[in-house]
């Protein structure tokens, strides 16, 4: 369509990764300084900050230095010689990108000594380099190539019939990226790109001299620490590290800048493509969240997009068990519209509902919630959040009166201390992570709060100053005996409190937090952690200067989460640490727009911008623009659905890009309910789990086939840029405004932007945002408003949302799900690297090299009791139900406790998970199940099942049947 291009337009361009004309990169870092230094470059006048690189300033004159071993993503190191200078008075020709300027230097880029310097130094590096340019997959994009005809470089003299590298082997390894070190010229780029800016030190520089080398781990690439997060890969001048899509299908023709689907860091990508194929992901270096960082993820892993098992063409059929229909687009909509009236006419308005999901755009899920809310006339209507973040709305909303974090990732730069809880980040947000690492480098202190030793305990160059290895579910004992500590030595800010935050509240939580029971004396007991450490850890989180706390689903997945969320806003209040930067509260959350699907609207109580159903001001404002009366009562959440279904009152559910299957505890009881409806529509991607129970499937689209907007875990609202057709014809929010086109009420957006301008009318904190502002801007932090018409970045600087900042006492109160003789461990779940979520997308990509099946980490002592051997396949038996995983044994998990993830399906992980959850908002309690592990030499009654009932359900819709309609 012609009107996609109005989000494309700024944002698509012609590709030149290297291109030497444009000089988009500096060569160096920017300086901060306040203090301006004059100099003279080739007889041009130039100021810049004081710390600023002679090469940097010389870019910023218009004038091109040559260069190989820098780039202003890296620190200047001086190593290839191509950029030196000459400076009048000084003696030698220094390296421009480690010679700051000074004030009146005379500084001359371009002589006849220096052309022969470079010329000689290029003809060195050629000496030892294939020349195979014409064959070569960077041909056009290479560096190394293009310093060559900067320098002038038209012969090499000596070299070839010598010692040289030139039948180095390949390293071939790693699924991604080749390593040909015949093309390596030991610039040192990828080494210090490992080091700076992923922070995993894998790589270096092994032997001397000419022996000099970079070498991965022992052996290669996958067998070293090496996290494919492709820093190193963007880092070469040469081929020595590319892309093998590159090597298969040829260097890009254009690029659109777009966001990453994956994790709720939201990193900015240029998707590189010829014509409508990608031929690689570039992190966009101008990206708010990742300047020019990834993760193997959202670099590496978007090959689900063009998988084969995509659905693309819409399916009917009357019963779970039958065969699916191929239909047309028109027909499905016509049965879906037709199930869902049946239904309400037999039922009762009240029997149907829909869930949005976090992986769909902010656009997508803002029609969901409107078409439940005005079209099927309730407000049964949840999202994916329920499971995760849903207590961090409830919690941060109570306290501070903003459902959503402080800070921007950023802010961390200026953290003293860091203290995560509940958080895995080099896993599940790898990209801040890296970020994170760096500021702990340049010397923050850094507490851990985790059942789990994570790799942030003790890796390259980071090392923990406390590790409160806590017992799961005793969340709520390590922040009140962190209160404790900090009341009762007197840590409290109490001006500003008295400043910023209800003052009786205050003096309510103060009380109580002093008391003896909440003392780490006592709570640690419940914890396991000694007491000297809870009481190090508080003295350091209250004086230890700009303390941020970072927290991920260890925090809310719990049957007090909420409590601990308010109890996590109650210490940075207390100890006046938020409200600017390098504080704060910030959750991490899971998805890519976990923040944006709460934002739209998605939970049953509240309407975009989180204002209660229950408002007449605000149901007033929504039905005057929808047309519609709407419901006051707030409606059913996801597991208020699922038991009203089973009980026989929930008949319809309209499940959008989310997998309740395979994602929600207790999967028998999911199932159970799904199979007690009449009509359940999946709009999806693939056949997941849920889609093997429904009854018409509506195909979905690929965030690379659609236009739109993500929210990320720092209010960071980022675009979407449609970069090839939609496979199955139409977008996401196409199809939902066709159905509810089906069903009576027209919704007639030409284009996703028309949406975000419908947002924006109605939501306050969205009124200035709109798909024009950030094609200026990039991306925009809400509240974007009159007030803000930039966004803001850190929140509650001046005053908090609710105005006064309010304490809520912090109760611990021990979970009802406890060990016992017949299930004495807990059960703890995760995230890892390789694989997101329910693995829907990550499985059909090259990751399951590192991760192809979830396994169950076992301590060694608990697996010596049980004679489980490493490797061994175990039975995890719960009060819900049983599974089998292979195990591995290790002392990551404490005695007492096990771990695992969740990724595949087969696995069953929430098979065994129970239905306990959070006493506010029903997110289930994943982080504390009581099992027994046991070695087995089979699989659990489930899995046997899931294997028959999955194969079946794949069979019947990959007939090739001919489209037929349902009477």
């Amino acid at each position: 369509m012609d009107d996609i291009k109005y989000s494309n337009t700024h944002h698509q361009h012609e590709h030149s990764r290297t291109n030497y004309d444009d000089q988009l990169d500096y060569g160096t870092p920017a300086s901060n300084s306040d203090v301006q230094i004059t100099l003279m470059i080739d007889d041009r006048e130039i100021t810049v900050p004081e710390g600023t690189s002679i090469m940097r300033a010389s870019i910023m004159a218009g004038i091109n230095v040559p260069k190989l071993c820098a780039t202003d993503s890296l620190e200047p190191f001086g190593s290839c010689r191509l950029c030196v200078v000459e400076i009048e008075g000084r003696r030698g020709y220094p390296a421009s990108c480690t010679t700051p300027v000074a004030e009146g230097l005379k500084v001359h880029t371009q002589t006849p000594k220096l052309a022969d310097i470079r010329r000689g130094t290029m003809e060195l590096y050629i000496s030892d380099h294939p020349l195979d340019c014409l064959t070569c997959a960077t041909n056009g994009d290479c560096e190394l190539q293009d310093m060559a005809g900067a320098v002038g470089l038209r012969e090499v003299r000596y070299g070839y019939e010598g010692e040289n590298h030139l039948k180095a082997e390949k390293d071939e390894s790693n699924p991604y990226f080749t390593f040909d070190p015949s093309k390596c010229i030991v610039c040192s780029r990828c080494v210090r790109a490992c080091e700076e800016t992923q922070g995993t030190y894998a790589l270096t520089i092994s032997g001397r001299g000419f022996e000099s080398k970079v070498a991965a781990g022992v052996t290669d690439f996958m067998n070293s620490e090496c996290v494919s997060c492709g820093a190193c890969v963007q880092a070469c001048p040469t081929a020595t590290l590319i892309e093998k899509t590159v090597i298969d299908h040829g260097v890009p023709e254009h690029s659109v800048t777009t966001t990453c689907a994956y994790c709720g860091v939201g990193c900015s990508f240029d998707a590189e493509m010829k014509g409508e194929e990608v031929i690689r992901m570039v992190p966009n270096k101008n990206g708010g969240a990742n300047h020019g960082h990834s993760c193997v993820k959202g670099r590496f892993a978007w090959g689900y997009a063009t998988h084969k098992d995509r659905i693309t063409t819409p399916m009917i059929r009357k019963n779970i068990h039958d065969e699916w229909q191929q239909v047309s687009w028109d027909e499905a909509f016509s049965y879906a519209a037709s199930e869902i009236t049946r239904i309400q006419a037999k039922y009762g308005k009240a029997s149907v509902g829909g869930i949005t999901s976090s992986r769909c755009t902010n656009e997508e899920v803002y029609v969901v919630q409107k078409l439940v809310r005005a079209v099927f006339g309730v407000n049964n209507v949840d999202t994916c959040a329920r499971v995760c973040h849903s207590p961090t709305g409830y919690g941060l909303k109570q306290t501070i009166g903003e459902s959503a974090g402080t800070q921007t990732f950023d802010s961390v730069m200026q953290s003293d201390v860091i203290f995560i809880i509940g958080a895995n980040p080099t896993d599940g947000h790898p990209v801040f992570a890296s970020q994170m690492k760096r500021r702990l480098r340049e010397g923050a202190k850094l507490i851990i709060a985790d059942p789990r030793t994570i790799d942030l305990v003790n890796s390259p160059h980071v090392k923990a100053d406390y590790h409160l290895k806590l017992q799961p579910g005793t969340n709520v004992a390590l922040i009140s005996a962190i209160a404790h500590v900090i009341v009762t030595e007197g840590l409290v800010n109490e001006e500003f409190v008295k400043e910023r935050c209800e003052w009786d509240s205050f003096i309510e939580w103060r009380d109580f937090v002093a008391l003896p029971q909440n003392s780490p004396e006592v709570l640690g007991l419940a914890m396991g952690v000694p007491v000297e450490e809870l009481r190090a850890a508080a003295r350091l989180y209250a004086t230890g200067g700009n303390a941020a706390i970072y927290y991920g689903l260890g925090v809310t997945e719990h049957s007090q989460g909420s409590t601990m969320v308010m109890g996590i806003a109650n210490l940075a209040m207390a100890t006046a640490n938020i409200g600017r930067e390098g504080v704060g509260v910030n959750p991490l959350r899971g998805q890519n727009n976990v923040q944006g699907s709460c934002d739209m609207g998605s939970m049953p109580h509240e309407y975009p911008g989180y204002r209660h159903v229950s408002d007449e001001a605000t149901r007033t404002l929504f039905e005057g623009a929808w047309g519609r009366p709407l419901s006051n009562d707030p409606g059913l959440r996801i597991p208020n659905m699922l038991d009203s279904a089973i009980e026989g009152n929930f008949k319809a559910i309209y499940c959008v890009g989310e997998d309740i299957v395979q994602s929600d505890p207790n999967t028998q009881h999911v199932t159970h309910a799904l199979e007690s409806m009449e009509c359940v529509i999946v709009q999806d991607l693939f056949l997941n789990e849920t889609a093997m129970f429904a009854h018409i499937f509506f195909p979905g689209a690929s965030f690379l086939e659609k236009s739109g907007t993500f929210t990320n875990a720092e209010r960071r609202i980022s675009p979407v840029r449609r970069v090839m057709t939609p496979k199955n014809g139409m977008e996401d929010w196409e199809v939902t405004a066709k159905f509810s086109n089906a069903l009576g009420y027209p919704m007639e957006y030409k284009h996703a932007s028309e949406i975000m301008d419908e947002v924006a009318s109605l939501t306050p904190t969205f009124k200035g945002v709109s798909f024009q502002k950030l094609d200026e801007l990039g991306s925009i932090q809400w509240p974007c408003n009159d007030e803000q018409p930039l966004g803001t970045p850190t929140m509650h600087i001046d005053k908090f949302v609710r105005g006064k900042g309010k304490f809520f006492l912090t109760q611990y109160v021990a979970t009802s799900e406890k060990v016992t003789p017949k299930f004495p461990l807990i059960l703890t779940t995760g995230r890892i690297l390789s694989q997101y979520n329910v693995g829907a997308q990550t499985r059909r990509t090259k990751n399951v090299a590192w991760h192809s099946e979830d396994i169950v980490e076992i301590h060694p002592h608990d697996a010596a009791e049980r004679g489980i051997n490493e490797g061994d396949w175990v039975g995890i038996a719960s009060r819900a139900g049983e599974t089998v995983l292979r195990v591995k044994i290790t002392e990551r998990v404490q005695p007492g406790v096990i771990y695992t993830t969740f990724h595949h399906p087969e696995s069953g992980a929430n098979v065994i998970t129970t239905e306990n959850s959070d006493w506010a908002t029903n997110c289930p309690e994943f982080k504390v199940t009581a099992v027994q592990v046991t070695r087995v030499n089979q699989l659990s009654d489930w899995q046997q099942h899931y294997k028959t009932f999955s194969e079946a359900q794949l069979a019947f819709a990959g007939k090739d049947l001919e489209a037929a309609k349902i009477d």
